[in-house]
């Protein structure tokens, strides 16, 4: 998947919101909380961070490919380094597992307000 790509499956996802941060990063959140993070670095380098289950970080983080995530390592995200070290089904497979993981934190009431329940 290219970019742009990725950018139109996150911003597809129910009550997904994409804002750009920080300059160069693509952020999408649901009820304000952040599932996944897309950035192009400065060598053209498309890099996907993601939240995975707490019990799978450590077999994610030590793909090829992968790394723990810059500042949201301890919250159990990983960023793929590598776009070719991932299929597309696979990649989507596992944003959508991170949009899932932070929709089931959001508030009993939030989730209800955006029909999440």
């Amino acid at each position: 998947m290219n970019i742009s790509q990725i950018q139109k499956f996150c911003a597809s996802l129910p009550h997904a919101l994409g804002e750009r941060k920080w300059q160069i990063d693509h952020v999408y959140t649901i009820g304000a909380k952040m599932f996944a993070v897309v950035f192009t670095d400065s060598n053209g380098a498309t890099h996907v961070s993601f939240k995975v289950d707490d019990d799978l970080f450590l077999q994610y983080a030590d793909r090829p490919g992968f790394i723990p995530a810059p500042y949201l390592a301890r919250a159990k995200w990983v960023q793929v380094k590598d776009l070719k070290q991932i299929g597309d089904a696979e990649l989507k497979t596992l944003i959508q597992r991170s949009y899932r993981l932070v929709t089931a934190k959001l508030t009993k009431k939030l989730r209800t307000d955006l029909g999440l329940n």
